[in-house]
């Protein structure tokens, strides 16, 4: 068994973000950009909670690889991400699918896109390699799983959520021992096995794997000779480990971040319409089961340069005012009002318009006397005077894109079919 010396880990350890996912389940809301680069909380992308739990942790050698769609995240990196020094033994790379093994070959897998790199990764020369999803909203401290790899022995250690059993049929699910060894890796089973002791909760992968470098460069190399892999760390690497070696679970628990008033281990995936809409919203809440406003653990983002917020008007029927809501910089609230909403930078609400349960992106215009309630705005939309979306559901899924919980997704192109 390995022993940690005291020194932190994440000095020597690179972060490998994937972010080349194409989260199709969020529908028109990843036609123009990927995944990760979609917008969070206001002022975030959801790539950057990945990333500063890396930077929070410790790690200071960070990759990115992306895939799809990427222009809109590579141009966040490139605002926000660019502190990064070489002096200081930091570096920050941002890693498109250019194919570099082979020429008819883009990404074709998890594991694909760390096999195609291994020359950069082995430049930085990092003792341990973790690696990240890049579309997960959570907090984490990566040095106590740094840990737990070191000191357990193991080829690979796995970040876990503990969930219902039934609701692990969605995940790659652990099956372990007493001491979370993973003694099978199953990907998304019918009937997910339960954890020794607690039969009614399962352990699922988070999608968050640490290895010691070399090791991993061994195993990417035996997997890319395999004519049989999908080149996948679920399906493919994971699995073999757990067959031919040793495989650790870490448990979400005994690493999450929480601020004093979190009572929970905050973990999303924000993959569909309505969990993105609802944990948006969420975050109006006078507690908030996730605190954006820890600062002993910031979530870093690109740093926009403009005017506060304001609220104008003052008369009955047209006052400027927000209840239970976020609302970014730059937003003017004109003798307009918000309710349980989040407003993204430069968000303008016209007179007399309302809105309410809404989350709003960047640089949308709500025209006068608008009405809207349970809706997700993509940024760039100027939403017509009048228009009222919310409250006749046959009408609004005959324009708009209508979820089965009532949540409707507004684009601009939706708007301009509208022809008003």
């Amino acid at each position: 068994m390995r022993m940690s010396t005291g020194q932190p880990l994440a000095r020597d350890a690179m972060a490998y973000v994937l972010a080349g996912g194409r989260g199709s389940r969020l529908k028109e809301l990843t036609d123009n950009r990927a995944k990760p680069a979609v917008y969070f909380g206001g002022m975030s992308r959801i790539i950057d909670f990945a990333l500063s739990n890396a930077i929070n942790s410790g790690i200071r050698r960070i990759g990115v690889a992306t895939q799809y769609k990427a222009h809109s995240l590579i141009r966040h990196m490139n605002r926000a991400w660019n502190f990064m020094r070489p002096e200081r033994n930091e570096s920050f790379d941002i890693l498109p699918a250019s194919q570099r093994i082979s020429e008819l070959l883009w990404y074709e897998g998890t594991a694909d896109a760390v096999y195609q790199n291994i020359d950069i990764i082995a430049a930085h020369a990092p003792k341990y390699m973790v690696i990240l999803a890049g579309d997960h909203i959570y907090k984490m401290d990566y040095e106590l799983m740094l840990q737990q790899h070191v000191n357990s022995g193991a080829d690979v250690t796995v970040g876990c959520l503990v969930v219902p059993r039934e609701d692990a049929t969605a995940f790659g699910v652990m099956h372990v021992d007493e001491q979370d060894v993973i003694t099978s890796f199953l990907e998304k089973p019918a009937d997910p096995p339960g954890i020794p002791g607690d039969p009614d909760h399962a352990l699922a992968s988070m999608g968050i794997y640490v290895f010691d470098t070399e090791f991993l460069f061994e195993q990417l190399r035996r997997d890319a000779a395999d004519p049989d892999s999908k080149r996948d760390f679920g399906g493919d690497v994971i699995p073999y480990i757990v067959k031919h070696g040793k495989a650790q679970a870490h448990r979400f628990t005994n690493s999450c971040i929480r601020a004093a008033e979190e009572i929970e281990e905050y973990w999303r995936d924000v993959g569909t319409v309505d969990a993105y809409f609802e944990a948006n919203i969420d975050l109006t809440d006078t507690v908030p089961k996730l605190n954006l406003y820890d600062r002993d653990w910031p979530i870093w983002t690109d740093t926009v340069v403009a005017a506060p917020a304001k609220f104008v008007h003052d008369e009955d029927g047209r006052r400027g005012e927000a209840i239970s809501s976020l609302i970014s910089q730059d937003c003017i609230v004109s003798g307009s009002i918000a309710r349980r909403s989040l407003l993204f930078t430069g968000v303008k609400m016209g007179s007399w318009s309302s809105v309410d349960e809404a989350v709003i992106l960047p640089y949308c215009n709500i025209g006068r006397g608008a009405r809207l309630s349970r809706v997700v705005i993509d940024s760039g939309v100027r939403i017509p005077e009048g228009l009222v979306v919310g409250e006749d559901p046959e009408l609004d899924a005959s324009r708009f894109r209508r979820t089965d919980k009532g949540v409707c997704l507004i684009t601009k192109s939706m708007i301009d079919r509208l022809g008003v």
